[in-house]
């Protein structure tokens, strides 16, 4: 799929976020969200509004009784879709306090429901006048991350049956809000609802509002429909069986217990349905607000990372992204056959009534894509499944080899002046620094993406044995085992004793120092006699805070503790980094990052945020938010399940018939169960003392081998080399 020819590709270039949203409450539900003050408020001028399909359908939702605003007294969120604004009106005239109590229950999916309650606690009839002012830009997600929002000029607002109709023709979108059941008395003129109510005593009046989203020139049917209970709707049954068939984690650890419960939760609600296929898994957005939508590298990393939770995120996500695969050379939207997307989005550039597809600007989606595929099949994906998605992950090594390969590297270069100019994972125009804080400029080899290639081969050359390719699997081998002797040739810095970031368009090594390479040794490619310079490095004063690891050392010309990705901590970068250490034999170091990144969980009330700033634990003792930081995000949520995986040193080889399962908690911290843990098709029951002792496993699947002692360094599942071709 390409991008739309009249679409505007500058706005994949915006790396800032606008304003702070530590005081918005954010309510999301697949690819829709809400932003709204403490209050339920939606006041113009910001980023807050009702938002579906990539539109701003509304922005403003505002309340008022008598003219006045209603006084906060508690916001209560029971799911990630809903909230309840609890307040109450202003005092009767002669009357010391309020007597009128005002609650709004608010439900976002496809667009909103509002239930709207006043309860008169006096002894005395009250008379008042409820007004909902409605306003809205029907603008991009885009111009409102960008703050250059410039509403079309044809939005109009007008009265309609039983509400009220928001529609921009030149846009072809819009929203119709309804007052709910019929026939309630409402006055309804362009941009307003207004009741008039007389509230008996201690009586109460009810109604509902519902705001149905209009694309395409076509309005969706509710999600949270007011004539049905809301346990009945579609995400509430979603979100309930995403609960009940997810692992249950207890421990004697209550912080572990939240974090672990806020983590299933949030990706819960992050979970995409795909319309047009309706048996197929679902796929996961990357986080709210600004990302409520499939990306390639967040979405695979998010569904790897979340494997013991659920694998049916990573194979939904898999199935889609295969749909999206690259088959054309696009400049534009940097498509090339074979390559994963970066970025779906579905909504208008600004005037243009060109709706948006996808961008492929990321380098290591590609090979991520591979990896995930070779590592969901060690979980036990049913060899069908594989079969369908073998010819993709096959494009898209082909796509490496003949696109993105170079002087026997992974590289990156935008194609245009409007797509991202740098494509990893730190994707800011800053992101990639030499130790004097210069910029590197592209085209650029980043170390990771090296060893996400190194990885997606072996992943491959796996599936090849399975299948008897010898042929496959040799040349997979051999490619990978190439990768590997000529990255540690050219990336290594022995003045430094770690590896570059990448090498320039000059061939330079960029000496920044960073965590890049902690994603190399989770991907294996890092040479083991170089290993414990490498650990040394990441877990320095330089680098960790003692909530986590930074994206850029402190020594370094380019740092800055407040940047999106010079110096600031991101709990999946971490999490990866726990994975490398581990993986090479540094348990201890492993579980130092693991133990004060939940640290900085339970800081955050139990939800890694996206990031957050990278100042030590000595300066501060809790850690420092980033103003703008997305929260829920889907691989801040993954983070916690991957380190618990980290610890537990899990690692299921499902069709040899073998289970790794060799605990290393860090001391002291406490007993730890699991329930339902999904492995080859069945469910297993996990319990592990903080002593130490072998763990005791229960319902393991028949066939399958438990090992419970340590596999040797640097023998992880994406380069173990049990009867392949390099044996």
């Amino acid at each position: 799929m390409g991008s739309s020819k009249g679409a505007v590709m500058s706005d994949w270039t915006f790396e800032g976020q606008p304003e702070a949203l530590g005081d918005t409450v954010t309510l999301v539900e697949g690819g829709s969200f809400c932003l709204s003050r403490r209050d339920g408020d939606i006041v113009p001028g910001g980023a807050l509004g009702v938002y579906h399909a990539d539109t701003r359908l509304l922005s403003r939702w505002v309340l008022r009784v008598d003219g006045h605003p209603v006084e906060p007294v508690q916001t209560i969120s029971t799911a990630p879709y809903q909230a309840t604004f609890v307040g109450r009106g202003r005092p009767r005239p002669g009357a010391a306090e309020s007597t009128l109590l005002v609650v709004r229950d608010r439900y976002v999916g496809g667009g909103l429901r509002e239930d709207l309650l006043l309860r008169n606690m006096s002894q005395e009839p009250v008379g008042c006048v409820v007004a909902v002012h409605v306003a809205a830009d029907l603008a991009d997600l885009f111009e409102v991350k960008g703050e250059r929002v410039h509403p079309a000029a044809d939005v109009e607002i007008r009265p309609c049956e039983s509400g009220l109709e928001v529609f921009s023709a030149c846009r072809a979108r819009g929203a119709r809000v309804q007052v709910e059941p019929p026939g309630t008395p409402v006055e309804a003129t362009p941009g307003l609802l207004c009741f008039s109510l007389v509230i008996p005593p201690r009586d109460e009046w009810r109604t509902t509002l519902v705001v149905n989203p209009i694309i395409e020139g076509v309005e969706s049917a509710a999600w949270f429909p007011a004539d049905h209970s809301v346990e009945h709707a579609g995400p509430a049954r979603r979100l309930a069986a995403w609960t009940r068939d997810s692992p249950e984690v207890r421990s004697s650890n209550p912080g572990l217990v939240e974090i672990m419960r806020r983590s299933r939760e949030d990706l819960g609600s992050l979970r995409l349905f795909d319309p047009g296929h309706p048996d197929e898994p679902p796929a996961i957005a990357a986080g709210a607000p600004w990302f409520m939508t499939l990306f390639g590298r967040d979405s695979l990393l998010t569904s790897w990372m979340a494997l013991p939770l659920d694998q049916s995120l990573a194979l939904g996500t898999l199935f889609r992204l295969a749909r999206l695969q690259g088959v054309k050379v696009d400049p534009l939207s940097e498509e090339e056959p074979g390559k994963i997307m970066h970025e779906v989005r579905f909504g208008i550039q600004g005037d243009s009534p060109y709706r948006r597809e996808a961008y492929y600007g990321s380098v290591d989606a590609t090979p991520l894509f591979v990896m995930l595929l070779g590592e969901l099949r060690q979980w036990g994906l049913h060899a069908k499944a594989v079969e369908e998605l073998l010819p993709h992950a096959d494009a898209a090594l082909n796509w490496i080899d003949e696109y993105g390969g170079h002087d026997g590297f992974l590289w990156y270069r935008r194609k245009t002046d409007r797509g991202l100019a740098n494509q990893g994972w730190k994707d800011s125009h800053d992101g990639v620094t030499f130790r004097d804080g210069t910029i590197a400029r592209a085209p650029i080899a980043l170390a990771e993406a090296q060893g996400y290639a190194y990885a997606a081969y072996l992943a491959r050359a796996h599936l090849a044995h399975e299948r008897e390719d010898d042929e496959t699997e040799r040349r997979c081998v051999h490619r990978a085992h190439e990768l590997r002797q000529a990255f540690n040739e050219r990336f290594w810095l022995p003045e430094h004793g770690y590896y570059a970031m990448g090498l320039d368009g000059e061939g330079r090594p960029i000496d920044g120092l960073g965590s890049n390479m902690g994603h190399c040794l989770w991907s294996g490619i890092i040479e083991e006699d170089r290993a414990d310079q490498v650990a040394a490095c990441l877990m320095s004063p330089e680098m960790f805070t003692g909530f986590g690891v930074r994206t850029l050392a402190s020594s370094m010309g380019a740092y800055n503790p407040m940047s999106y990705h010079n110096g600031s901590v991101w709990p999946h970068d971490n999490a990866i980094v726990a994975a490398g250490l581990m993986r090479y034999g540094f348990v201890e170091e492993s579980q130092r990052v693991a133990t004060a990144l939940l640290d900085a969980g339970r800081a955050f009330c139990g939800r890694l945020p996206e990031l957050f700033c990278g100042f030590d634990r000595s300066e501060f003792a809790q850690p420092i938010p980033y103003p703008t930081s997305c929260s829920p995000q889907a691989w801040a949520a993954a983070a916690p399940i991957h380190l618990m995986r980290t610890l537990l040193r899990l690692d299921p080889w499902v069709p040899y018939g073998k289970l790794w399962l060799v605990p290393a908690l860090p001391p002291g911290f406490g007993d730890l169960e699991i329930d339902n843990l999904p492995i080859a098709g069945g469910r297993v029951s996990v319990r592990v003392r903080d002593d130490g002792r072998t763990p005791v496993v229960s319902c393991l699947p028949e066939g399958i081998e438990l090992h419970t002692e340590p596999r040797p360094p640097c023998s992880g599942v994406s380069d173990r080399t049990d009867g392949l071709a390099a044996s």
